[in-house]
């Protein structure tokens, strides 16, 4: 998926554990652990917005687009 979740670098840099941050937001350690590993498929903008806010980041931060690389013919 060219769509990459860097949470797990950012709570390393703001030195948070995921227990804490589902907390701060309100899911449970198992969404996050979810998010971390890039296991789901989407993610609610209100989710994003309360990450971003207890993390002091930007969702450019969190999300990051890689383009697949192409197949060889």
């Amino acid at each position: 998926m060219p769509i990459i979740v860097n949470l797990d670098v950012t709570l390393a840099r703001r030195k948070m554990r995921s227990k804490e941050l589902a907390e701060r937001i309100g899911i449970s350690e198992q969404n996050v652990s979810l998010l971390k590993s890039g296991k789901v498929k989407g993610m609610r903008f209100e989710t994003l917005e309360k990450i971003c806010e207890v993390l002091q980041c930007q969702p450019g931060d969190i999300l990051e687009y890689r383009p697949a690389a192409a197949k060889p013919a």
